[in-house]
């Protein structure tokens, strides 16, 4: 709920949602009726609050999804896949939704998808720590080779992170497997700054430039704003 550029961040995804024109509804999850809200003057529904005990800053996703999906089934309005657009990203827009439920219906055999872009961080170059000694998370397997945590980025195996453009999954998955991915999970290669995800400090800063000099556009969310 904390305020980009005038607006809360969730406004940004309930309107990339609704642009993108392919849901039959734009739900928000939330344990809190001042959220409620503010999700209603931008446009989404909120047909339930969720319990505490699954909205808690530890809870894991499948409480809340399954939480949505089994109510939206109770009234005889479960669809056959969703979406999660996480709010912490205001550079996804409807085109990325587009072009990843494209690639998902494309594929027709993952249970799920999910957005991934190359880590900017090696694994390799990274450590567990245990009392005085290290040791590496990732090992070169060629043993008499350099080692990886002392190679150059770019002679490293590829290696990409999730970020939080967003996820899609077959209702199916997470209603019958008790999971939101699933098995058979197809990646996403996000483009740009669509996957970019604001947590801290330091990524508001970005994000205000990104947006002041255009290299990352968000849109005017006035003409959506009904309250």
């Amino acid at each position: 709920m904390k305020e980009f550029r005038g607006h809360p961040l969730v406004a940004y995804a309930i309107d990339a949602a609704l642009r993108s024109e392919i849901f039959v509804d734009v739900i928000v999850s939330t344990d809190s009726a001042a959220y409620r809200e503010i999700a209603l003057a931008y446009g989404a529904s909120v047909p339930f609050l969720r319990p505490e005990e699954i909205s808690k800053d530890a809870s894991p996703d499948i409480g809340w999804v399954r939480h949505a999906l089994l109510a939206l089934r109770a009234r005889g309005d479960l669809p056959d896949a969703f979406a999660i657009l996480r709010p912490t990203n205001p550079f996804r827009s409807p085109e990325t939704i587009r072009r990843a439920w494209r690639q998902f219906v494309e594929d027709g055999k993952a249970n799920s998808l999910r957005a991934i872009e190359k880590c900017s961080q090696h694994p390799a170059k990274m450590w567990h720590v245990k009392g005085s000694r290290m040791t590496p998370v990732m090992e070169n397997p060629e043993k008499q080779a350099t080692p990886w945590h002392s190679s150059q980025y770019v002679s490293l195996p590829p290696v990409y992170a999730q970020n939080a453009s967003l996820e899609i999954a077959w209702t199916s998955v997470p209603l019958d497997r008790g999971t939101i991915a699933g098995d058979e999970i197809m990646p996403f290669l996000s483009e740009g700054y669509e996957g970019f995800d604001l947590n801290e400090p330091t990524d508001w800063m970005i994000a205000e430039q990104l947006a002041e000099s255009g290299t990352a556009t968000v849109p005017d969310l006035q003409r959506r704003l009904v309250r």
